[in-house]
């Protein structure tokens, strides 16, 4: 980022919580395709357009850095509006908010993973040959895949597809291949991917390019370099809860992240039932 495009933090609110004055209205305010990241230096609202071209969010940060906080609170709010989530969590504990919801699936162990990707391969496929007879997939419930710890889960499942393939079946896994096309022809399925990660990983740079939105906390200059190229040079990182910059197009926006507790997430989409 330049010089001339690095907005000032003093502006951004110090922490941007459900419970504070107006976060719950400006919430149930948005329509369904947009997801509320958090606010601006001039109190703008970052938005993820889950109609835009490439839908998909990438959320990058070091351990501490607020990832999981960042995803529960994207996750939240799809639900409330009736999507189901596919969650991906090799740590096993991340969401522990979600695991009894009635639209969540939540797979932990790598073999489930694996074939959880591979139905979902499965499920695009569906939801394609339905638009293929009805126009559109408008009338199917959004699904979000939100995929915890992705370097390390997409590297195990590397390994474990070494371990059960045979000599007819394709070198790649077919998981990640499912993740490949996932990322490729969602949105038109309305189907999303939320990844934490710094993607150093077996999906390719086209892979990566599918992300439009990517949400940096404390990273690296190289691995803002590799993530925002296009961006320029890497701001100063800051430890505030819930600081991160938004990523999109051209623009670097100096953001505070709206956090929800689990409970509030909870809450939040079992207001939808």
């Amino acid at each position: 980022m330049t010089q001339k495009n690095t907005a000032h933090t003093t502006n951004i609110p110090d922490l941007l919580n459900m419970s504070d004055p107006g976060v719950r209205e400006q919430l149930e305010a948005l329509p369904s395709s947009l997801v509320l990241i958090g606010l601006t230096t001039s109190g703008e609202p970052v938005c993820v357009d889950l109609d835009n071209e490439s839908p998909h969010v990438l959320v990058c940060s070091a351990t501490g850095g607020g990832t999981t906080t960042i995803l529960r609170t994207l996750t939240a709010q799809l639900l409330h509006h009736g999507a189901h989530a596919l969650i991906l969590d090799l740590k096993r504990v991340s969401h522990r908010w979600a695991k009894d919801l009635p639209t969540v699936t939540y797979r932990t162990d790598i073999a489930d993973i694996h074939d959880a990707l591979v139905g979902l391969r499965a499920e695009l496929q569906n939801r394609i040959n339905h638009i293929d007879q009805h126009g559109d997939a408008d009338d199917l419930p959004r699904l979000t895949v939100v995929f915890e710890v992705a370097d390390i889960t997409l590297r195990n499942l590397a390994r474990y597809w070494d371990t059960v393939w045979e000599k007819d079946d394709p070198k790649t896994s077919p998981a990640v291949t499912a993740l490949e096309e996932l990322l490729f022809e969602g949105r038109q399925a309305r189907m999303y991917v939320f990844l934490a990660g710094h993607l150093n990983s077996p999906l390719g740079p086209e892979a990566r390019e599918q992300f439009s939105t990517v949400v940096l906390g404390r990273v690296t200059t190289r691995t803002w370099d590799r993530l925002a190229p296009q961006v320029g040079t890497a701001p100063e990182n800051s430890t505030h809860p819930g600081r991160a910059h938004v990523v999109q197009g051209l623009t670097a926006h100096p953001t505070q992240v709206v956090i929800m507790t689990d409970a509030e997430a909870a809450a939040w989409v079992a207001d939808s039932f």
